[in-house]
């Protein structure tokens, strides 16, 4: 039986989502901070892009496309408040050995990126997680080159602060530099 043509996917859309859905969630668990929002963040940007999946890819770099889109988004969630549950504590993850000093790392990388604003987050993810340049930043953003420089600082400075938090110890450096 086949599926109505309303609900086939577009063209390249299913093998674009199975080939680059792992470092888009990725960006955006570091957005979030939490595996579910990313989720969420990544399913609501995808079902905006499935409408104009043929527009998109035809304009070329669809991925670059589905970032932008992906980080306004996020930046944009303020507007919509949370009126869910919030657990409690966090669910047991499965056992896949010693994973301790990896959920430690991760847990202090989360409460870190969380002490920070939304653009704040953005900035430092697209800047140094995805390798930005400041004017790629800007542009995904839609902010001023300035605003990317000026977040960048104080979101460091921020980070700076956490002692728990050694992996931002080479960007201080480079930085300072």
């Amino acid at each position: 039986m086949q599926r109505p043509r309303e609900l086939a996917p577009p063209e390249g859309f299913a093998e674009f989502v199975a080939a680059r859905s792992d470092a888009l969630l990725r960006s955006a668990w570091l957005l979030t901070g939490d595996a579910g929002r990313a989720e969420d963040l990544l399913q609501t940007v995808l079902a905006d892009v499935w409408r104009r999946w043929a527009t998109i890819r035809s304009a070329g770099h669809p991925e670059a496309y589905l970032r932008r889109a992906l980080f306004t988004t996020y930046v944009s969630w303020w507007r919509r408040r949370w009126r869910s549950e919030i657990p409690s504590q966090p669910p047991d993850e499965a056992a896949r050995g010693d994973v301790a000093g990896e959920s430690a790392d991760r847990d202090a990388v989360r409460r870190a990126l969380a002490r920070l604003s939304r653009q704040q987050r953005a900035i430092v993810v697209l800047r140094y997680v995805e390798d930005l340049t400041v004017q790629r930043t800007a542009e995904v953003l839609g902010c001023s080159h300035n605003t990317v420089k000026v977040q960048a600082f104080r979101a460091l400075r921020i980070l700076r602060t956490d002692p728990n938090l050694e992996l931002f110890a080479a960007w201080r450096s480079r930085s300072d530099a």
